[in-house]
């Protein structure tokens, strides 16, 4: 990567709303705190990339559940004292000028625009806090300087299918916006949208990806970008203030073809999840040049006995005596009973381990009894699953909430800190 100046360039990563398609999951916390990958958090990876890329002056902007997530990055994103960098909470607040919550994507930062217009940033990188990815983010700052841009917009090859959930892109032969619709569902629109081959490599062409998404990463010029701000019908990115960019500034998009997933959803969540623990496994989170931090915990090597694993991680901290692991992501202190098998599940792990408060549930440890089967689920931190039970999701169920459990996709969820009983089947 070339030199690229990121002193003058202020990082605003948007928090999120209530994170209702991540729910339970988000019943105790921020979307950007939500666990993934047996130890780490999701505002872990742009915070990762930031740093990787030099960019330490980061606005986090939330405003639901924010308890967890200032506790992690706070005792996590530490600058020296010779730095000038930060990584600063913004949660949504009552001032003498406005006491709503953030309205959109861009009514969030237009809350903070006092903190945007200073003379030493020149540049604002927008980042969302619920993606899965690695990425230089000096590679698109140069890009858009470049170009001499207003407006940088990363985007990905989605297919027909995909592209209504995402906001889907025309650019022209120099890479120059001409339009911007937000998860358009008109056939007719779509096929219009169909993307310059010469931004599509011969992969994206062959699994059907020939349009082009936004990953929900902008680059800004500051004035503009305050501009846009003013103008108060502009509160939602995708669906606002895009669109009026394009129709006075000068916005480029550049193409990103390596591993991308947005975890918005459950589904989502439990595929790249699953994904992790495969020979073959599209994102991995240790690279030498371009690690994932996350808090250290100090926690003792992983214990397992008698326990056949495949295509798995296990994390550090845990007490497994299981009888199969196949497929799974076990987190950070989870203890596992003798005999129990787990396939294709998300266990997320514990805060802290049984002997360390008093048991609230004398016949349901924390953690997994011992001849639990679980399979195609997702089990929250802290929770505890009685001797015996089998969350199978048994009756073959789409959605369902139960009274100690949820199913979204087909998927059993055991929220954070619930109990299911001895022999429970669901």
């Amino acid at each position: 990567m070339t030199n690229v100046t990121t002193a003058n360039v202020l990082t605003l990563i948007l928090g999120g709303g209530r994170g209702t398609r991540l729910y339970p999951l988000t019943r105790y916390r921020a979307k950007p705190a939500v666990p993934v990958g047996g130890k780490y958090r999701l505002i872990d990876i742009p915070l990762s990339n930031c740093i990787n890329s030099g960019l330490e002056k980061i606005f986090l902007l939330t405003q639901f559940q924010s308890h967890s997530l200032h506790t992690h990055v706070s005792t996590t994103y530490v600058f020296d004292a010779f730095s000038k960098g930060f990584v600063e909470i913004l949660a949504a607040e009552q001032t003498e000028q406005s006491s709503d919550w953030y309205q959109g994507t861009a009514d969030a930062v237009y809350h903070h625009r006092a903190r945007i217009d200073k003379p030493v940033y020149s540049d604002v990188l927008l980042l969302s806090g619920d993606q899965l990815y690695r990425m230089d983010y000096r590679g698109l700052i140069e890009a858009h300087r470049g170009r001499k841009a207003d407006v940088t917009i990363a985007t990905i090859p989605v297919t027909r299918e995909q592209a209504r959930a995402f906001g889907i892109m025309r650019m022209d032969g120099q890479g120059c916006l001409t339009e911007f619709h937000e998860k358009p569902q008109d056939d007719q629109l779509l096929d219009s949208l169909s993307a310059d081959p010469r931004y599509l490599s011969p992969e994206a062409v062959s699994q059907g990806r020939e349009l082009l998404g936004s990953m929900g990463i902008y680059v800004f010029r500051k004035e503009p970008l305050l501009e846009l701000l003013a103008d108060r019908g502009n509160i939602d990115f995708g669906r606002h203030l895009i669109p009026a960019a394009i129709e006075r500034l000068r916005v480029f998009g550049t193409v990103f073809e390596g591993y991308w997933e947005d975890i918005g959803t459950i589904n989502n969540f439990y595929r790249a999840n699953l994904a992790l623990g495969r020979a073959d496994a599209p994102f991995r989170f240790w690279d030498p040049h371009f690690p994932i931090y996350t808090r250290p915990r100090f926690l003792p090597p992983t214990r397992l006995a008698g326990t056949m694993v495949a295509e798995s991680i296990v994390a550090e901290g845990c007490i497994v005596e299981a009888a199969s692991i196949a497929g799974s992501v076990i987190g950070v202190r989870s203890v596992i009973g003798r005999g129990a098998q787990v396939r294709d599940s998300v266990i997320i792990g514990a805060d802290y381990y049984e002997s360390e408060l008093e048991d609230a549930h004398p016949d349901v440890p924390l953690g997994i009894g011992e001849g639990a089967v679980i399979e195609r689920a997702i089990v929250d931190k802290n929770a505890r699953i009685g001797a015996g039970a089998r969350i199978v999701n048994a009756r073959g169920v789409a959605e369902e909430d139960g009274a100690n459990y949820y199913i979204r996709d087909g998927i059993v969820i055991i929220p954070k800190r619930f109990v299911v009983e001895p022999g429970q089947v669901i």
